[in-house]
């Protein structure tokens, strides 16, 4: 029999290798993505480069921490990168982090 505190232990070590895991994701920015500094609008509208813009229907917003973000919850102002969709809307925002900021635009 296996006493109950081997059981916990495992579970927990179990756990804290899933955290791990999860927070150990890669991002993968496609290279055609373009960098430009973003704010909200309102709704899903917004600014880019100082222009406004549309989301795309399904539009994903990444923060630094790779998670998705509302539009609502973005900061004031954030350097970006982002993709476009086929009616020009956009589909895709990654808010980059302080690494990826200081590496050069892979587009010039």
């Amino acid at each position: 029999m296996i006493p109950a505190r081997n059981i916990a232990q495992a579970a927990a070590l179990a756990l804290a290798l899933a955290i791990t895991a999860a927070s150990a994701q890669v991002r993968s920015i496609p290279a055609e993505a373009k960098r430009g500094q973003l704010r909200h609008l309102q709704e899903m509208t917004v600014d880019i480069n100082g222009r406004a813009m549309q989301l795309a229907p399904g539009a994903q917003i990444r923060d630094a921490s790779n998670l998705v973000v509302m539009p609502s919850a973005l900061p004031g102002r954030s350097l970006v990168r982002f993709t476009l969709d086929a009616n020009g809307n956009v589909s895709r925002i990654w808010i980059l982090t302080a690494q990826e900021a200081a590496q050069p635009d892979p587009r010039r």
